[in-house]
Formats: C-alpha cells, structure tokens, sequence
C-alpha cells in the first residue's frame, strides 16, 4: 500500500509539474530542469519536485492575491463554457505563467462547418471577460490587448462569419479582407454586426456561467488555491452536479 501511495504522489507531481510547464516550449522545460538540477548538486542534494517546480517558474515573484484571484475566475470561466458546450477537452489550467492565465483546451471539430460551431466558439471566448464581470463587476484587459487574445479571436471569428464564411447579412457574397482592422474600422455597418454577435455571445457565456455558478466558484476558488490543475482535477469539479 505504500509502494501504490508512493506511485500515485509521484504521478500526481508529474501531472502537476506537466500543467505548471503550459504554455512553454521543450527547449524552456529542458533548459529548467538542467538549472534545477545543477542548483541541487551544487547545494549537495538530490533533486527534488520543488526544485524543478521552482525552475519551471523562473525567479517571477509571486502574484498578488487580488491578481491571482482575477485569472483564475477568468481561466475557470472560460473552462465551464468550454465544457458546457462540449466543444472539446480540457487538458490543464495554470493561473502562474510569465503572461499570466494559460489553458490548454482541445476542440471537437467535427462540427466545424456548422454555424452553431462558431455561435459556440465565440461564447466560450467571451467566457473570461463574462466570469470577470459577473464575479468582480468589471472586466480587466486581460481578454484584450494582443492579436491573439480573446478579443482579437473572437473579432476575428465574427468577421469571418459576416463576410467569408455565408453566415452574416450578405451571406452569398464572399468579402476577403487583407487588413480586417482597417476594414472594420471603415465599414460601421460590419462594425455593428460584430458587435452584435460579441454581445450575444457574451451574454450567452454569462447565463451560462449563472447556471452553473456552483460549479464555476468551486472551480475558481481551487484554482486560485492551486494555481496549476491537471486534467482529472478540472474534471473532477466540473463533473460535479450544479
């Protein structure tokens, strides 16, 4: 029983250090763990799960509280849209990486071609923003700021659905932009229609986050406590009844 106890911690750090690593590269997990390593040996040690845990981290103080606690109603917003709609897996959660919230999620796409698909995408891209603003009354730039943030996506995804892809007010004519922002920008008519689509979807992603409001706190509240999930500990909460 020992021996299984002592497999079981060991997987479950592995997982643990697995989900701390999102976002980087196997050349930065390389490069941490020889760090780690040669820190432990120089110290007289082995190696231990810290160490390397510690590495992977860098030297990137702690975030504050307040902080913290922001991603991870943003992250855990985005994981119960995600999963409500089942548009996929989720492969890990982690509230402590250089740019902050990071999630790794898998997507179903059989279903791709399908307005729905889209209507579902943009929701869970909105996710983040809704839990901010249902949680804490205001939504931070988080979601915003660079071309692949939420923001930019699901702009990008309501443009394509209003001029490429059939699905908006002109549906049989195909409008190809080569600089969506100047496009958007000069055309208040496609503006509005994106804004239009972002609100829905906001607001769908923010029912849903009512719904199931339980399970979204319990999740939030572990991530902020945790600050890095592996899959079954996501699942497990998110399987729980609302």
């Amino acid at each position: 029983m020992t021996h299984q106890r002592s497999i079981a911690t060991v997987e479950d750090n592995l997982r643990r250090l697995a989900t701390r690593a999102q976002g980087q590269s196997g050349a930065d997990i390389e490069r941490a763990v020889r760090e780690a390593r040669s820190r432990a040996r120089r110290q007289g040690r082995a190696l231990t799960y810290a160490d390397i845990e510690a590495a992977i981290r860098g030297r990137r103080p702690p975030l504050n509280p307040r902080t913290r606690w922001r991603i991870a109603v943003h992250e855990a917003g985005h994981a119960i849209v995600h999963h409500h709609l089942r548009l996929g897996c989720i492969q890990g959660l982690t509230i402590d990486t250089e740019s902050g919230g990071h999630n790794t999620l898998t997507f179903n796409n059989r279903l791709r071609d399908e307005r729905a698909w889209y209507d579902n995408m943009l929701a869970m891209l909105m996710a983040g923003r809704a839990a901010e603003v249902l949680v804490l009354g205001t939504a931070s730039g988080g979601s915003g700021g660079a071309d692949e943030s939420d923001l930019a996506r699901a702009t990008r995804m309501a443009l394509d659905m209003e001029t490429v892809l059939g699905f908006g007010t002109d549906p049989l004519v195909y409008r190809h932009h080569a600089d969506p922002t100047r496009a958007i920008a000069n055309d208040a008519g496609l503006r509005q229609a994106i804004q239009r689509r972002l609100h829905v979807a906001l607001g769908f992603a923010t029912e849903t986050l009512m719904e199931r409001r339980p399970v979204f706190d319990r999740l939030t509240r572990e991530l902020f406590e945790m600050q890095a999930m592996d899959k079954d500990a996501v699942a497990t909460i998110l399987m729980e009844p609302a």
